[in-house]
Order: structure tokens, then sequence, then C-alpha cells
């Protein structure tokens, strides 16, 4: 069975600019083309579609799953492995976490130490937010 492009991409819950770039990234196989022209798709597209889409909110980057996509068919070199691209995800999600926390909790000592006005903050021994060197402002 075969999928015209706007069922597959209902199916998968992507729109057709979504497929048709996928397929100029390389990360989904150029459709069949009908007598009419028109574009089939295999069934498994909308697995391929979905586990895109899944990465993607798993925090991969486009480059990063064609290089997964690559390894589960044998052709990338072997430190593109899920595992290793996971951990070094994880480690990578974690840092931003961190500096994430950071601002929220320099933005909490801000508020608690009443700030207003960012200007009349900077001033003040009791600002916690990290101005540079103000003294070579003009």
């Amino acid at each position: 069975m075969t999928l015209r492009s706007g069922e597959l991409a209902t199916a998968a819950g992507v729109n057709l600019q979504t497929l048709r770039y996928y397929e100029r990234r390389g990360l989904l196989a150029a459709p069949e083309r009908t007598l009419g022209g028109h574009r089939t798709y295999p069934d498994g597209a909308v697995t391929t579609v979905r586990v895109i889409k899944a990465a993607q909110r798993l925090g991969f980057t486009l480059d990063e799953i064609a290089e997964l996509a690559d390894t589960g068919r044998g052709h990338a070199h072997s430190d593109a492995d899920l595992r290793e691209r996971a951990t070094a995800k994880i480690a990578e999600i974690e840092g931003r976490i961190a500096d994430l926390a950071a601002i929220r909790d320099t933005l909490r000592a801000a508020l608690d130490a009443g700030c207003h006005d960012l200007r009349d903050c900077a001033g003040s021994p009791d600002c916690p937010i990290p101005f540079t060197d103000l003294a070579h402002d003009g």
C-alpha cells in the first residue's frame, strides 16, 4: 500500500512542506510518482517521519538525525551510535538546564533585592545581576 503526500502528511502529523524539506535533506526517500505525477510513499514513510519528529522533540538536530538514520542503515561511523549520541545529548541538555537554573536564580534574587529598573539596579550594591565593568560605559 502506498500513500499520497497529503495522506502521509496527515498520518504523520506534519505539513506538505515538511515532507519536501525532509526529502531535500535526505531524511525521507524521494517518493515514487504515479502516471499522473502524484507523489506516493510506502507505508514505512509514516514511521520514518514520526521518528524524525520524535527525535527533534528530544533535542536532536536534523543533521544529527540524518547521522543516526545512516547508522541504522549501516552507513555511518561508529560515533553516530544512538547510545553515544543520546549520552552526549543528555550532557548538552543538562548544561542548558544548569544555565537556565542560574538565570532563574539570578532573576529571583533581583526580584528579592527589589530591582525595578536595570539602570538603578546596576548602581546598587545589592543587585545580583552580573553587570560587566560599568566604569567604562559612557
